[in-house]
Formats: C-alpha cells, sequence, structure tokens
C-alpha cells in the first residue's frame, strides 16, 4: 500500500513538471505575435494589419489568433484593416473570472477595438466565435457595422456536452484532467482532432504549426475553454430570444457537411430570426469554412462593407 502511495506522488508530481514544461515550451515556441491593449485591468492580446474598413475575427473554442493569420489576414489586408483578438483565457488573453460569459466577453473585445480606434467594424465570429459577435451586436449594438457568422453557436441544442466537457468543467475532476492532458496527451491524438475539425475537408498544409496547438493544451485554458463550453447553452437560450433585436446586416455562411455545429440546428433559424441576414449554405463544407472556401469568406465581408456603408 506503501509502494502504491509513494508512486501516486511520484506520478502526480511527474505530471505537473511535464504540464509546466510543455506549457513554457509552447510559448516559447509561440509567443504573442501581436500586441496588447488594456481594457479594465484586462490584457487583451490582437493582431492586426492593414488599412481601410475595420474587421474584427474572432475564434472558436480552443482556438486563437493564429487560425486567422495562417490565410484570411493576407487575403483582407490589402482592402480591410483586419484585428483578430484572442478570447479570454485562450492565446494571450487574459481570463476575466473562472468562467467568461459569452457577454462578457462580447463587452471586453467591442470596448478593447473602440480602445484601438475600430468602434464601430464589421464582426467576424467562427463556431463559438459567431456566439460572441451575436452577443456584441445585443450588448454594444452602436459599435457593429455589420457581422459575419461563420458556422456559428446560435440557437439551443438537446445533445448535451460530452463526457470531455462533462468532465473537464468539473471543480474536482477538471485540474486533474487539464494536468493529464498538458502533461501526456501525444502530438498523434493532437494532429487527429485538428483532422477531425476540419473534416470532410483536411486541415491545410501547414496549419497545426503555424496554429500552434500547444497553447491550447496549456492547464488554465483546457479548464477555461471547458468552462466556456459548459456554461453556453443558457446563455444561447437567452440571446436566441433577442435577435430580433439586432439590425445590423448579417451574412450567415454555413457548411451543410458540418458535423460540430448543425447547420439545421444554427444558422437556418437564424437566418429567419433576424431582421436583414442572409444565409450561404456552402456545399459540401464542414465546420472550417474560413479555410475550406476562403474567397467565399471574402465576398461575404464585401458585401456587407457595401450594405454597412463601409464602402
Amino acid at each position: 500500500m506503501l509502494w502504491i502511495l509513494i508512486a501516486l506522488i511520484v506520478f502526480a508530481g511527474l505530471t505537473l513538471w511535464r504540464a509546466s514544461a510543455r506549457q513554457a515550451s509552447a510559448e516559447a515556441e509561440y509567443p504573442p505575435a501581436g500586441q496588447f491593449v488594456e481594457v479594465d485591468g484586462t490584457r487583451v492580446h490582437y493582431v492586426e494589419a492593414g488599412e481601410g474598413p475595420p474587421v474584427v475575427l474572432i475564434h472558436g473554442s480552443s482556438g486563437n489568433v493564429n487560425d486567422w493569420t495562417f490565410d484570411m489576414f493576407a487575403r483582407l489586408s490589402g482592402n480591410y484593416r483586419v484585428i483578430a483578438f484572442d478570447r479570454p483565457g485562450l492565446g494571450y488573453t487574459q481570463m476575466i473570472g473562472p468562467n467568461a460569459l459569452a457577454a462578457d466577453q462580447a463587452r471586453l473585445l467591442a470596448d478593447a477595438a473602440a480602445a484601438i480606434g475600430a468602434d464601430a467594424p464589421i464582426v467576424v465570429g467562427h463556431s463559438y466565435g459567431g456566439a460572441i459577435a451575436l452577443a456584441w451586436a445585443l450588448e454594444r449594438p452602436e459599435n457593429v457595422s455589420g457581422l459575419l457568422i461563420l458556422a456559428g453557436a446560435s440557437h439551443p441544442w438537446d445533445t448535451g456536452i460530452g463526457t470531455y466537457y462533462t468532465l473537464l468543467s468539473h471543480p474536482i475532476s477538471g485540474p486533474i484532467m487539464a494536468s493529464l492532458l498538458a502533461a501526456w496527451v501525444p502530438d498523434s491524438v493532437v494532429a487527429a482532432n485538428i483532422e477531425g475539425v476540419f473534416a470532410p475537408q483536411t486541415a491545410p498544409d501547414g496549419y497545426a504549426e503555424h496554429f500552434g496547438p500547444g497553447l491550447t493544451l496549456r492547464r488554465f485554458s483546457l479548464l477555461e475553454n471547458a468552462r466556456q463550453r459548459a456554461s453556453l447553452l443558457p446563455q444561447i437560450e437567452d440571446m436566441a430570444s433577442r435577435y430580433g433585436e439586432i439590425t445590423a446586416p448579417m451574412e450567415i455562411l454555413h457548411g451543410d457537411a458540418d458535423a460540430t455545429v448543425g447547420l439545421h440546428i444554427h444558422s437556418e433559424p437564424l437566418s429567419r430570426a433576424v431582421p436583414n441576414g442572409n444565409l450561404v449554405v456552402m456545399e459540401g463544407v464542414g465546420h472550417m469554412p474560413h479555410h475550406a472556401d476562403p474567397e467565399a469568406i471574402v465576398d461575404a465581408i464585401d458585401r456587407l462593407s457595401v450594405a454597412s456603408g463601409l464602402r
């Protein structure tokens, strides 16, 4: 019995050391790519490029600004001032409490955009970021010129959140699981998960190396991402009843092969709920439309820039 206890203590110590070492390695390999702006005591990390009408890009669950800088920045920066923010607790933006609600994140990012002179941008949100973009329009309607929702979470679902998020968001099992994942998850599992997000497409060459999955595997990011995901449904239920208030022009792009955020559950009812929404169904496209057909995203932003009067 004593040897078992000693072995557990040694394993726990090795796990914590290895998790810390992997975090340090990830942050050394993928340091902050942009700048910081402070909003009410919270440091918000952002990357920007280009000149013209402002466009703000908001990433999804487990993401960071590198998802946008892989390809979309180069496509947009010739005609727009394009800005990508790390969401709280992910990338290099500080946490705003143990569970940043969608409305809290939206207010933080809207205020951060205003602080750097982009007070009424076109707001683009992917997946979970789509919920943040919608919350932005509800919380700061005067600070948005148009919305582009990409495979966005917008309406209630009835499939639960799964064992992974249930355990990882729990106050007891969560820290244990986060430490184990941060220390021991093999690269092959990380690669498989990245490919799974892109299915039925495949991740572009060089995407994983650019994105920096080690940033997602930091313990605090794993925990914050899970807490945000676990608490989203009741927030969506409240938000969905208010979408009729959104008057900004909206483009809604969603692939009909998306197995992560369902087209019929989310984007189709969203297009009926808002007064100025245009739904574009992308045939055969999965959960990463901005990589599967990036020019379709550029075209949608161009339409918004005209509809909003920015051009």
